[in-house]
């Protein structure tokens, strides 16, 4: 099998026609030159180059091969670049996992960065909840989660990505819609409220659960529900009322109006990065950097 260097040796002459040119173009003195340029031949089994002591001409042969050996070496070049740029993390893949609310807000952020920094790596986006997401990045399915607060093993990286605010979002028809101002968390007591689920939205479920026992406040949960979205869409439709992370004003439900919550703790709802460890994806690793 012919060596690459036989083929930048072959193009070299074929381009010149002219072996001392191509010689001082590859630095190398004309012996070993044509010396290459004989071993190609001899492993072809053609004549590539007709040679005598005032030119060379390519044979129909050589002018075959000229343009076959010019792509081999571009493919070269090309696999070359591409193994140095996904090895310094400036391309490759990056399987990112998200929640529904937190595609508003951290994912869009996020994917500017990796847009700016590394445009030649491939983001695939994955919409799930954390419990999902958990699991994806232990099993090596998912790079990099964004995750609301969760129970994690030693094996996971966790880094904070923003803290905002509780809304209340209410149907433009409700009384409470009329009003201004952040709302007390008494003002729920006994109310019908959309509650989230404790297995598909433990996070949120806890987090009002513990807010309306610090108030000693009960509301009455009208449904469950595991995501932001569908709790907006029931809203706008006028079945209940929900608590919204102020990201939630993003999504576009015109019959939704939104009001504070009033709380102690301003910014109570928190989304955090996390990614395996031992993930050695070093796109991955690039994107933490400048996250």
């Amino acid at each position: 099998m012919f060596t690459l260097t036989q083929l930048v040796s072959f193009v070299a002459v074929a381009e010149e026609l002219h072996f001392t040119r191509a010689a001082e173009r590859l630095q190398m003195t004309q012996p070993p030159l044509s010396r290459q340029i004989q071993l190609l031949e001899r492993e072809l089994a053609v004549q590539l180059l007709d040679r005598t002591n005032r030119t060379v001409r390519l044979t129909p042969a050589g002018r075959s091969f000229l343009n076959e050996a010019r792509t081999i070496l571009r493919q070269v070049e090309a696999a070359t670049l591409s193994a140095q740029q996904v090895s310094a993390g400036e391309a490759g893949a990056i399987a990112i996992g998200f929640t529904a609310a937190s595609a508003h807000s951290v994912l869009s952020t996020l994917l500017e960065v990796a847009r700016s920094v590394m445009p030649n790596t491939e983001i695939i986006p994955r919409e799930e909840v954390t419990r999902v997401q958990l699991d994806a990045i232990t099993d090596g399915s998912l790079d990099l989660g964004i995750i609301r607060p969760s129970r994690t093993g030693p094996d996971l990286a966790i880094r904070p990505a923003i803290r905002e605010g509780l809304l209340v979002a209410l149907p433009r028809n409700h009384p409470l819609a009329a009003g201004e101002g952040p709302l007390p968390v008494h003002t729920f007591d006994e109310q019908e409220v959309l509650m989230y689920s404790p297995v598909g939205a433990q996070y949120f479920h806890e987090l009002l659960v513990s807010i309306f026992r610090a108030s000693h406040v009960a509301p009455r949960h009208a449904q469950y529900l595991s995501q932001v979205p569908s709790m907006l869409a029931m809203v706008n439709a006028g079945w209940g009322i929900a608590f919204v992370p102020d990201s939630a004003t993003q999504m576009g439900h015109p019959g939704v109006r939104f009001r504070p919550l009033e709380l102690p703790d301003p910014t109570p709802v928190e989304l955090h990065f996390v990614w395996r460890k031992a993930n050695d994806n070093p796109a991955l690793h690039t994107l933490i950097r400048h996250m």
